[in-house]
């Protein structure tokens, strides 16, 4: 590794290298021995390496090479292109899959508490020229925020998450031997609880509860509530405003912690939207978001009167303009659009109102209020959090430039003579591929590139044969 690397190419901010400073004397008075490093994939997953202290701290500096493989995986790992087709996703430089360099952020460094003498931070993805990898989804996040700030604006997001906790069965013997082995692969998920089951089984959902508030609360995260929501198992996850980076960053780290901690207590936690559960009620990510400025405070703050100022309305217009083209960002998988249904609490339609909650965009806060926001509802909680926020801010921007007039409000809890949202991710790709604002914020290469990924996790999905078309087909032909 070229000792040279961040420093010659000043990859970090004025900020981030005073962090750095104070981030090497932390790790050596917390006595850490090791830190993971993470990179979040296009698909939100988490990937990297886990590195000594000594060598996290040369990393630190000069940056980790690391592959970029991943770049090529869909959600199950599967390649979508053969290795030596990796040019055909990414231009010339990736071709040969060569290493790239992934360069820790020292501002989001955290110990964590249920793992000894171990760190966590997450890193962007550059190239050894020193240029950010075009797939890096916390780099295309970036872009975005830096825009509105030239603009004067500062991004702010309210994050609610919901999920699913399931008990593991338990492991079953791998086989006969004298050391009594267990298979390292747990049986089927089941609920944790369900409607009407007795208190214990309620006691028994709100001591993994507990424990996952106590582990976010550890990690000095801004928690505000944990509910029990709906479906038999199902918990929300609210936190107080956030920064943009700060939100999506927050994102990331919490579903791997309510996931660690879950595996820890013999749990299994999913943000999938739609499990195959009994009584299952789908789970949805509901994103609050204002723009704010030094001088203004609330931009979206309305006056004399208004529900929301112009900023907001021009806002708002633009997140309801792009809704369909932003629907692979927002709902990125195929099980998340099975949550757009009559009772679910999920928007299939493109329309806003003040405190409903049926239809895409809920105008909330109050009038002429400090904490007036406009809450998407249409986020699916396996969202990758940089490419969610980037596709509101993409399209709240291009709303403030072209002010974009939102149109009345739903005068219904679902209006028919509202344009629909993509019924599925077949259906959402076109207008993701055809948006020519998508182009030009994110370039042509990173939308083909997605769209490849997501047309490859479609064909699969047709290939595969379903619980539906055995039940269906099976005994009947």
């Amino acid at each position: 590794m070229d000792s040279c690397f961040v420093s010659r190419h000043e990859l970090w901010t004025e900020q981030q290298q005073g962090a750095a400073e104070e981030l090497a004397s932390r790790i050596r008075r917390l006595d850490l021995s090791q830190v993971r490093l993470s990179w979040a994939d296009q698909h939100g997953t988490l990937r990297g390496k886990t590195l000594e202290t000594a060598h996290f701290l040369k990393a630190l500096r000069h940056g980790k090479d690391f592959q970029t493989a991943p770049l090529l995986f869909d959600t199950s790992g599967d390649l979508v292109v053969p290795l030596s087709g990796a040019s055909s996703l990414g231009g010339p430089r990736i071709a040969g899959l060569p290493n790239a360099v992934l360069v820790p952020d020292p501002a989001t460094f955290t110990p964590l508490p249920w793992l000894p003498a171990t760190g966590w931070i997450l890193g962007d993805l550059y190239f050894r020229s020193g240029e950010r990898v075009p797939f890096d989804t916390r780099g295309i996040l970036r872009a975005q925020l830096d825009g509105l700030a030239g603009a004067g604006y500062e991004y702010v997001a309210g994050i609610e998450l919901e999920f699913y906790i399931t008990r593991t069965r338990p492991l079953r013997p791998s086989g006969p031997g004298p050391d009594g082995a267990l298979s390292p692969f747990p049986g089927p998920p089941r609920p944790a609880h369900g409607p009407g089951t007795a208190a214990l089984s309620e006691d028994e959902l709100e001591t993994v509860v507990h424990a996952l508030r106590d582990g976010i609360v550890s990690l000095e995260l801004p928690l505000a509530t944990v509910e029990e929501e709906w479906g038999p198992g199902q918990v929300e996850l609210t936190f107080e405003p956030l920064a943009g980076m700060t939100a999506a960053d927050t994102v990331m780290l919490v579903r791997s912690t309510v996931r660690q901690l879950c595996r820890r207590h013999g749990y299994h936690a999913t943000f999938m939207s739609r499990p195959q559960l009994d009584d299952v009620v789908p789970s949805g990510w509901h994103l609050h978001q204002s723009l704010r400025n030094g001088t203004q405070g609330n931009c979206f703050a309305g006056k004399a009167g208004q529900l929301l100022s112009d900023t907001g309305s021009w806002f708002m217009g633009g997140l309801l303009e792009h809704a369909n083209a932003c629907a692979v960002l927002t709902t990125p998988t195929l099980n998340g659009y099975k949550r757009y249904r009559s009772g679910s609490f999920a928007p299939d339609r493109i329309a806003w109102a003040e405190e409903n909650r049926d239809v895409l965009i809920r105008v909330a806060g109050g009038h002429e209020g400090p904490h007036t926001r406009l809450e998407n509802r249409v986020g699916d909680p396996a969202a990758n959090p940089y490419l969610y926020l980037a596709s509101q801010i993409i399209s709240g921007r291009d709303g403030l430039r072209t002010r974009k007039d939102p149109g009345p409000p739903a005068r219904t809890p679902r209006p028919h003579d509202a344009r629909p949202l993509p019924k599925t991710l077949e259906e959402a790709l076109p207008h993701f591929e055809q948006s020519a604002l998508l182009r030009a914020e994110l370039g042509d290469a990173f939308v083909d590139y997605l769209a490849t990924i997501k047309r490859h996790e479609i064909d699969r999905f047709h290939r595969a044969t379903t619980d539906w078309e055995q039940r269906e087909y099976f005994d009947a032909y």
